[in-house]
């Protein structure tokens, strides 16, 4: 059993529509190549592939890839873009859920490892990860770093977008590394919001390292984005790889 919240038929029916930037030529284009390159040729294994935003390019970019995803409705809609036999999904969690075979990258994008609440199921999706990964294989995961220097004495929320359509703040359990995500949405002309919550557990970099070093992987590379630019004390998020010794 995992704490992740699980993602119900009508936010996977509108999940694409409201992540247009991120599955715009400019974001997927350098995520598709870096995880190529990793792959080396070899498969590739997502965790919480949902509806295959990064999963399908990949693989239409001809690395084999393989899918865990625990909503059956995420899962539907990627299957809409592509067939089983193409792209496979095992309906499960990524902390326990085993496939078959082994692959030289597994990877985690879009801060999806803070869905699940507790250090103990993280540490495991670590220990699933290097259970997949052929030796010298590569786990990827996609965070960001917690914005806790944004609280000033006093405060719990930190908003992150605050557009025409949106408005999306967090709020911080700071005992317990839980952060909640507000989302008020805008939908149609006449005025009204549509109001959502996620909760995520945040976790820093050099948690994850030592999570990874319990799993037996090391850490290869640290990246600000993408696009491979510096890791620096300023960046927002980080693209993180560890390796599983060969």
């Amino acid at each position: 059993m995992t704490s992740s919240e699980l993602w119900s038929r009508e936010t996977a029916d509108r999940y694409d529509a409201e992540e247009t930037e991120r599955t715009s030529a400019a974001v997927l284009g350098p995520t598709v190549a870096f995880l190529a390159e990793l792959a080396g040729g070899g498969r590739a294994l997502e965790f919480a592939i949902g509806t295959g935003r990064v999963g399908v390019p990949l693989q239409e970019r001809g690395v084999p890839v393989v899918g865990i995803e625990l909503s059956e409705p995420m899962a539907a809609v990627l299957r809409r873009k592509v067939d089983e036999d193409a792209l496979p999904v095992v309906i499960g969690d990524m902390a326990t859920t085993v496939v078959p075979g082994e692959f030289g990258l597994v990877y985690l994008v879009y801060n999806t490892i803070t869905n699940l609440l507790t250090q103990d199921e993280q540490v495991e999706c670590f220990r699933n990860a290097a259970r997949h990964l052929a030796p010298g294989g590569r786990f990827v995961v996609e965070l960001g770093v917690p914005p806790l220097r944004l609280l000033p004495p006093g405060q719990v929320a930190v908003p992150f977008d605050v557009s025409d359509r949106h408005l999306g703040f967090d709020t911080f359990d700071l005992v317990e590394q839980i952060l909640v995500s507000h989302h008020f949405t805008r939908d149609g002309d006449d005025g009204r919001y549509r109001r959502g919550a996620s909760r995520h557990r945040y976790a820093w970099p050099a948690e994850l390292d030592l999570m990874a070093k319990i799993a037996g992987l090391h850490l290869e590379r640290r990246v600000a984005d993408w696009d491979g630019s510096p890791f620096t004390q300023d960046s927002p998020q980080h693209i993180s790889v560890w390796r599983k010794p060969a």
